[in-house]
């Protein structure tokens, strides 16, 4: 048996992909048992307590069992997209605007849902505590209608992070709130700490019960909160908050609130509903608590990291795309990357005025033949996302010239660095920062999807590399992107979702492996 700061360096060399071994050997020499202790720097690294079975996602079992259950993409790269799509609603606003019907008996109307995995766990969610739901995607009409159902269960929750923006909304109205603690990706430590202190600094109870959060509060009371962290500010610590806010007695003061477009979303649904929120879209958020809101009809902003990918997947080709519901004004930072980068994002049909329309607009995106080096460093909003930190990586492994990249929100997210490095990809990590030599071509290979942005780096990866490159775990990729295969193809890639016969799952586990 070896010591957990020895398999804490095994852990950090599979998700830098160091060593020049296959992972899989990395993952099999992690002992099954290491002995416990809170202060290890295995434990402070990926937040477990035994290392028999690794956090994180794609690595489920140390031995890279494939499941036939399981989708797969094969993918088939070299080819140029070129085309004209639209951009789907937001994930990351529709949830928390989902969640906002448990503010009031009235029904609200949710326009431009995506079709997603995510969406459908919600809406499962939203059903057990007394919610009637009518439409998946598309548009959804929401009306609660059983206010004694406060129990997020652990079975549903732990699917998806964003089943924590239930407890703001469900506080407020209930005066009870029981959810498990959350799920979600796994590349690092993402504690609810500062939704529970938020919680606390408008009156409530909190407990802790057998993995349950438990909030209660006869009449939550208008208070002035700090929600900054150590990475910066929570986007749902501050949906939470500003939800529960705008029924509570008094007015509330939010400092360091997130300043994401997702939560202008959200508190334009709430005003639409009654409430009285202002400087949203800022780090200080004024509410004035009301007695009840009421229904609502509000249609979901387009989804902004979809929208990066997406040109990103334009320019790792030489393509020529046209994104319809484009962003623009969400992701002034990606595209000042991708200008530096010798991409090319004009929007089309541009006003006299220059500033209307750039909430939703019309963009062509192409590249340059020889794409240049840059420096990336992701911050919260207004700043470069974190959501896209691996997407553009991805791009820059074709770059003439080595470029860095710094995550400053969640430090572990490089999951999708050894996968990469399958491929050809020359990265070097240390700590927070990642090295991108580029300049040497990808080529295909058998690949795991870590988590869902990761998921999307493989694809792309895939679309540039040379050859066949096969994608497993692709359901991290559902939870995120509608039908992702069927919208490249409609640009010209090829990519067929298949699930492998038993013969072809022993193939591709054992390319994993390094057998073959």
């Amino acid at each position: 048996m070896c010591s957990p700061d020895r398999a804490a360096m095994w852990l950090r060399q599979c998700a830098a992909g160091q060593g020049g071994r296959p992972i899989s050997d990395l993952i099999r020499r992690v002992p099954r048992e290491t002995p416990s202790s809170r202060s290890t720097q295995a434990e402070r690294l990926w937040g477990v307590t035994r290392l028999n079975v690794v956090a994180c996602s794609h690595f489920q079992t140390p031995s890279f069992r494939i499941g036939l259950d399981m989708d797969f993409f094969r993918i088939q790269g070299g080819r140029r997209l070129a085309g004209r799509i639209s951009i789907e609603g937001s994930k990351n606003a529709a949830l928390p605007l989902m969640a906002a019907a448990l503010l009031t008996d009235q029904p609200i109307t949710l326009r431009n849902v995506p079709c997603l995995s995510d969406i459908s766990n919600m809406g499962r969610l939203l059903k057990e505590l007394g919610v009637d739901m009518s439409g998946e995607c598309g548009t959804v009409r929401l009306t609660s209608m059983d206010e004694n159902q406060v129990h997020a269960r652990y079975d549903i929750v732990r699917t998806m992070r964003a089943s924590i923006c239930c407890l703001g909304p469900m506080l407020a109205r209930r005066k009870r709130a029981v959810i498990a603690m959350p799920g979600g990706c796994a590349f690092g430590s993402r504690p609810v700490d500062l939704h529970l202190r938020g919680m606390q600094a408008l009156g409530a109870k909190v407990e802790l019960n057998g993995g349950d959060i438990v909030v209660s509060a006869q009449r939550l009371k208008g208070n002035t909160v700090f929600l900054g962290g150590p990475f910066g500010s929570t986007v749902l610590g501050t949906a939470n908050v500003m939800s529960a806010a705008t029924l509570a007695q008094g007015r509330t003061i939010i400092e360091c609130a997130a300043c994401e477009p997702e939560i202008v979303d959200l508190a334009n649904l709430l005003n639409a509903m009654g409430a009285k929120i202002r400087g949203a879209g800022s780090p200080r958020l004024i509410i004035d608590g009301v007695d009840e809101l009421g229904g609502a009809e509000h249609t979901v902003m387009s989804d902004r990291i979809v929208a990066g990918t997406y040109a990103v997947a334009a320019a790792i080709t030489n393509g020529d795309v046209i994104l319809d519901d484009f962003p623009y004004d969400s992701l002034l930072a990606a595209i000042d990357r991708l200008n530096e980068i010798g991409v090319h994002v004009e929007r089309l049909n541009v006003s006299e005025d220059v500033t209307e329309g750039m909430e939703r607009c019309s963009v062509r995106v192409t590249s340059e033949r020889q794409l240049k080096p840059t420096t990336i460093t992701t911050q919260p909003h207004p700043g470069f996302p974190t959501d896209l930190q691996a997407q553009f990586m991805t791009l820059l492994c074709l770059a003439q010239g080595n470029s860095i990249i710094t995550e400053k929100i969640y430090p572990e997210r490089f999951m999708h660095v050894a996968e990469l490095s399958r491929m050809g990809a020359k990265l070097y990590r240390q700590g927070p920062t990642v090295m991108v030599i580029g300049g040497t071509p990808l080529r295909g290979a058998p690949v795991m999807a870590s988590d869902l942005r990761a998921s999307a780096s493989m694809v792309l990866a895939g679309l540039a590399a040379e050859g066949e490159t096969i994608v497993s775990r692709i359901y991290h990729l559902d939870r995120g992107y509608t039908r992702m295969e069927e919208v490249l193809n409609l640009l010209g890639a090829k990519i067929e979702r298949f699930r492998p016969e038993a013969d072809e799952a022993k193939r591709i586990e054992n390319a994993m492996s390094g057998a073959e």
